[in-house]
């Protein structure tokens, strides 16, 4: 009976955080914006999953990855930002807060080796839509879920 109430409680912290990040990719693609009331929530549900479920990660390799992801994603970002902002000062920078915050999110959730899997998949993923929409910016948290997703599952069944 206890195994049955630890597997639902699982599975309802699973699929309460793939209704998260759905109504993340559905902001991201509408306005460009990726709401905290929706990111914290998936944060506080990936601490939860995986201190108590450790399937892809346990804890210290969910806090390395989320700090791997957070680090990453500011420098990749600044340099964007200096690059851009020499060539042109009114541009806008590429990778948004939000971004390098579900990229940390993403790197507690699945350790800093899958989070590296993830943003290949991402990037792959939101280079052909850009290629075939013919567009210069692309809303990179669809991507970025999608990848997280797909890596999760490969490095759950697969590795």
């Amino acid at each position: 009976m206890f195994l049955y109430a630890f597997w639902t409680f699982f599975g309802v912290l699973v699929l309460l955080a793939l209704f998260l990040s759905f109504k993340i990719a559905v902001a991201d693609m509408r306005r460009r914006i990726i709401p905290d009331a929706y990111l914290f929530p998936l944060l506080i549900i990936g601490m939860i999953t995986i201190a108590n479920f450790p399937w892809i990660c346990n804890v210290q390799d969910g806090i390395t990855g989320m700090a791997f992801g957070y680090i990453l994603a500011a420098a990749i970002g600044l340099c964007f930002d200096r690059i851009l902002t020499k060539r042109n000062p009114n541009a806008e920078s590429p990778i948004g807060l939000g971004d390098i915050k579900l990229i940390s999110v993403g790197g507690l959730w699945a350790g800093p080796t899958c989070l590296a899997c993830a943003l290949v998949f991402a990037c792959i993923f939101g280079g052909i839509w850009a290629h075939i929409n013919k567009q210069k910016y692309i809303p990179f948290a669809p991507f970025f879920l999608s990848g997280e997703i797909l890596s999760l599952i490969a490095f759950a069944f697969l590795v």
